[in-house]
């Protein structure tokens, strides 16, 4: 509802505008009537103004901010100022000088484009800074127009503008806070932090674990997909995805990265694994960029179950997109090994939905009866539907983690984040059963007692899934309410110059590298509420931790406790998470649609007694 109120206001000012400004332009060629009516429009859309505000502001400040505290107020002086001026000519039929109308409706316009311009191209938060440069700019048009018209303006007026315009530019270049410390000043003396670089993983395995190592070289190549078509990709030894790592709890997993021409680097970022910060392949955080010729070795204990993923870190924009990515699944120790187990990552290769290497339908043979998991990884930067058709069957793991009491599924749809896991479970009935992504029934996979492919009905209108209140609940898994800390990220767009200037994808009004950094101290339960005024989705994704779902539009959840490390914040949704600090280091904190976070939407956590010593910026 939030996203149709934002859009519903946004509409509202541009009708606003376009009234206001097609009054003036019509009054002054003499078309009364059309000005009339123009006028009634401008009206009702600046009342209706006035209305999407308040249903904004009571569904919270941060979606009405800077309506209440700047273009509302604006909108409304050049309302009256209209009213006043205009009024008596355009309905009351007095003819007074025609100037004083025509601009007082001009400026009604410029001051209604403010409740336009100012979400579309400032975004959150309505600073100081921005609402006085927004005032100086409407000020300097008001002042223009006015001269335009032949009507003596005063010079208090023009320097009253000046000066909005000269304390506005100024304050935009005085720094803002480098540290949030979500309410909780730091008491860690001089000298007490670690350096990333000592927050290696372990040497060796669990008791009964054995080392697993791997080398994986990353190049360009050209790949081929399953139906014959070629394409060209960055690649790790020369495939895409790259090889698929497993492992059994308690081994030690040891991979060696080497770069052979990737040219602005590489790295190994483990998707939703814990693993100690040096090993996390954040470059310019916790390592360098592993550029051509060089190599770095990863260490870490496998000590989380379930379906993960690699990617580099690096460019990961394109590097990810390119085909710099592969599947890493962890395996319960002393597991019996039964039935078919399936690991899926979903990409797009050149505008083609592709499973694992298959740009066409996979079918399969199997027996009736063959219990059955499909591992879905979406390492897409955008979220993707799946439906499963022709089988009851149970969400059995989210993002690698087992749900509590998973029931039985149907005829459901099942969005999955950017970055995010789904572990299927069934037994294989005697029929086919298909896994599609989208409405797309020329590609997935189709699993059949004779190995055959047969026709698929359209799932598109099946309903979605909503996590929130599947499988059963129990306890929280930690005492939040509480915690020691709470930070809150508002997610919206906006021009900056932090890095350069661009349109930018921003955190509380920041975007990378100028956003704070988070600091935490290790045990600290923290909350987070994560708002998004915008009109896009963000799969919002922490290095180093899974996070608790605590609410989701000031709902708890009512199903299985749901530990995540990525969630789709949808446009107008604001979820409120929790974690435990147990996992010291300096992590990144960013969107996981990849796009975005190069355009700004990230930031780090840091916990006070770690320090990095890698500053040549995060690409």
């Amino acid at each position: 509802m939030i996203a149709q109120l934002t859009a519903a206001d946004l509409a509202a000012a541009l009708l606003a505008t376009a009234g206001w400004i097609g009054a003036a332009v019509t009054l002054g060629s003499g078309r009364l009537l059309l000005a009339r009516a123009l006028c009634a429009l401008a009206v009702a859309a600046s009342l209706a103004r006035v209305a999407t505000t308040v249903t904004l502001a009571a569904e919270g400040w941060w979606f009405a901010q800077e309506k209440v505290t700047l273009t509302l107020p604006l909108l409304l002086a050049g309302g009256v100022t209209a009213a006043i001026l205009a009024g008596p000519r355009v309905f009351g039929g007095a003819r007074p000088a025609g100037g004083p109308a025509v601009a007082s409706l001009l400026t009604a316009g410029y001051a209604a484009a403010a409740g336009l311009i100012f979400p579309l191209l400032i975004g959150y938060p309505a600073t100081w800074s921005a609402a006085l440069l927004t005032v100086a700019l409407v000020g300097a048009a008001t002042l223009v127009t006015w001269r335009a018209a032949q009507v003596r303006v005063a010079r208090a007026g023009t320097a009253l503008v000046a000066l909005a315009a000269v304390v506005g530019a100024g304050l935009a270049f005085v720094p803002g806070d480098t540290v949030d410390d979500g309410g909780v000043p730091s008491r860690l003396a001089a000298g007490q932090a670690r350096p990333v670089s000592a927050l290696r993983g372990p040497t060796e395995p669990a008791p009964g674990g054995t080392v697993r190592r791997h080398e994986l070289t990353a190049r360009r190549a050209t790949i081929a997909l399953a139906s014959g078509r070629t394409v060209a990709a960055w690649t790790y030894n020369g495939q895409a995805p790259g090889p698929a790592l497993t492992a059994t709890e308690g081994d030690l997993i040891e991979v060696t990265l080497r770069n052979k021409d990737i040219d602005r680097g590489v790295t190994l970022h483990w998707h939703g694994y814990d693993v100690p910060n040096a090993e996390d392949g954040a470059p310019g955080v916790t390592q360098d960029a592993v550029l051509p010729g060089q190599e770095y070795t990863y260490r870490f204990l496998a000590n989380q179950v379930g379906t993960y993923w690699y990617h580099t870190h690096q460019v990961s924009d394109r590097g990810v997109r390119m085909g710099l990515y592969g599947t890493l699944v962890v395996a319960p120790r002393g597991a019996a090994s039964t039935g078919l187990d399936l690991t899926i990552p979903v990409h797009t290769f050149a505008g083609m939905v592709v499973f694992g290497t298959h740009d066409r339908v996979e079918a399969r043979r199997v027996s009736p009866g063959t219990p059955v998991r499909l591992r879905i990884i979406n390492t897409d930067s955008v979220p993707r539907r799946f439906t499963l058709a022709g089988t009851r069957y149970r969400l059995v793991a989210v993002d690698g983690n087992d749900l509590n009491g998973p029931g039985e599924l149907g005829r459901d749809g099942l969005r999955l984040p950017a970055g995010g896991r789904y572990d299927l479970a069934f037994t294989m009935p005697d029929g086919p059963v298909a896994l599609l992504a989208g409405d797309d029934l020329m590609t997935g996979l189709r699993l059949s007692p004779d190995g055959s492919a047969p026709a698929v009905e359209n799932t598109a209108d099946w309903p979605e899934l909503d996590l929130t209140r599947y499988g059963t609940a129990r306890g929280p898994a930690a005492p939040f309410g509480e915690e020691n800390r709470h930070f809150t990220m508002v997610l919206d767009r906006g021009v900056r110059l932090s890095g350069g200037p661009k349109y930018a994808y921003t955190i509380n009004g920041r975007a990378y590298p100028g956003t704070p950094a988070q600091v935490v101290r290790a045990n600290d339960l923290v909350r987070v509420t994560v708002v998004n005024r915008g009109f896009e989705t963000h799969p919002w994704h922490l290095h180093g931790h899974r996070v608790l779902v605590l609410a989701k539009d000031g709902r708890a959840p009512t199903g299985s406790p749901l530990l995540l490390d990525t969630f789709d914040v949808r446009p107008g949704e604001v979820w409120e998470v929790g974690f435990r600090a147990t996992n010291p280091g300096v992590w990144m904190n960013h969107c996981h649609n990849l796009a975005h976070a190069d355009l700004g939407m990230a930031l780090h956590l840091t916990y006070e007694e770690v320090t990095s010593s890698f500053h040549d910026g995060h690409s």
